[in-house]
């Protein structure tokens, strides 16, 4: 009987591998770097094979790839590779690989690999298993100690945004920042986040029973935004403005003062909030809840909150969960109107 059970055991774990392997996110990562060098190196023990147009070649140490426009190259060679340089595990599959810009960041992921030229820079592409896209975005976008319930429905608004927000990408489907969802390396096993993926797997949010993709923000003010108070296109789920009483009573207040140049062209809009913190940086302005006066020929701004305030409001989610709410209360909570359901 313990033979036919250890065997019934290994299929079933055979047919989740390979459904999970069908679904798959293309992975911009380390972007903002704007790299011309690259250093790929395998975790010990792991095998990592690359390719590139030709017959592949086991990487056993550290591979520099270099710009050498508009191709290729591996430091060492004199050879110039004309396609995209993509590395597994030898089978196909997803290897574990450190990934690194030299001087700069190295960040170890779980997936196949893809470096190509992209804009005179090199483009890094991880090929991940949505779990483990979904397990990487709750250990890097959730506050620190968050509450289980809260890692839950945390991973149920990223898993539901991996599936239904592509589109802001050409040649992949996400980046690895705020612009689509945080990234960093995937959570070991037995970890918090890993278990809060592992517990809500399958589900997400639905609405009119079509998957959307989840919006959230690190602090909402007091009330969540609608998209047609941020000057937002509604397309499916229009959000809806919620109380958010923990915000309310711990609001994370902001004041900062710009020139009134910079301030002639801010509108209540997140259009407006997003190219004047490109133009001034991040900080400039850290929400759309905020007020405004002219002074000393300038422009002061007080506000509450730090995002857009659009969806669910992690502090806010992770108070309801302190207090006993299960991550279905929290989503319901922030994501009026939907439904949670396996996709």
């Amino acid at each position: 009987m313990k033979k036919i059970w250890m065997a019934t055991a290994w299929v079933v774990l055979g047919v989740c591998v390979a459904q999970a392997q069908q679904k798959e996110v293309r992975i911009g990562v380390l972007g903002l770097f704007h790299s011309k060098q690259i250093v790929v190196a395998p975790v010990l023990g792991q095998p990592l094979q690359c390719s590139a147009g030709g017959g592949p070649w086991p990487v056993r140490n550290q591979m520099l790839v270099e710009l050498a426009v508009p191709k290729l190259r591996i430091a060492g060679t004199d050879n110039s590779l004309d396609g995209p340089i993509t590395c597994d595990n030898s089978q196909g599959g997803a290897a574990e690989i450190v990934v690194s810009v030299p001087g700069k960041i190295s960040r170890r992921y779980r997936g196949k690999l893809e470096i190509r030229t992209e804009s005179r820079e090199l483009r890094v592409v991880v090929i991940m298993a949505l779990e483990v896209a979904v397990a990487s975005i709750v250990a890097a976008e959730s506050p620190s100690h968050a509450p289980t319930e809260a890692l839950k429905a945390q991973a149920v608004a990223a898993r539901s945004y991996l599936l239904a927000g592509k589109g802001r990408h050409s040649g992949y489907d996400f980046c690895d920042t705020t612009h689509c969802q945080f990234l960093r390396e995937a959570p070991a096993p037995g970890t918090p986040a890993f278990q809060a993926a592992a517990a809500t797997r399958d589900l997400v949010l639905r609405y009119k029973e079509e998957v959307f993709a989840a919006m959230y923000s690190r602090s909402c003010g007091g009330q969540t935004h609608t998209l047609n108070e941020l000057g937002i296109s509604t397309r499916g789920y229009p959000y809806f403005g919620v109380t958010c009483d923990y915000c309310l009573r711990h609001p994370e207040k902001w004041v900062v003062q710009i020139q009134s140049a910079d301030a002639a062209g801010l509108a209540p809009t997140e259009n407006s909030r997003l190219n004047l913190a490109r133009k001034l940086g991040w900080k400039s302005v850290p929400s759309n809840s905020y007020s405004s006066r002219a002074q000393n020929g300038a422009v002061v701004l007080e506000g509450v909150g730090v995002g857009h305030g659009i969806g669910l409001c992690q502090r806010g989610g992770a108070d309801m969960a302190r207090h006993g709410a299960s991550f279905l209360q929290i989503l319901a909570h922030y994501y009026p109107n939907t439904e949670v359901k396996q996709y």
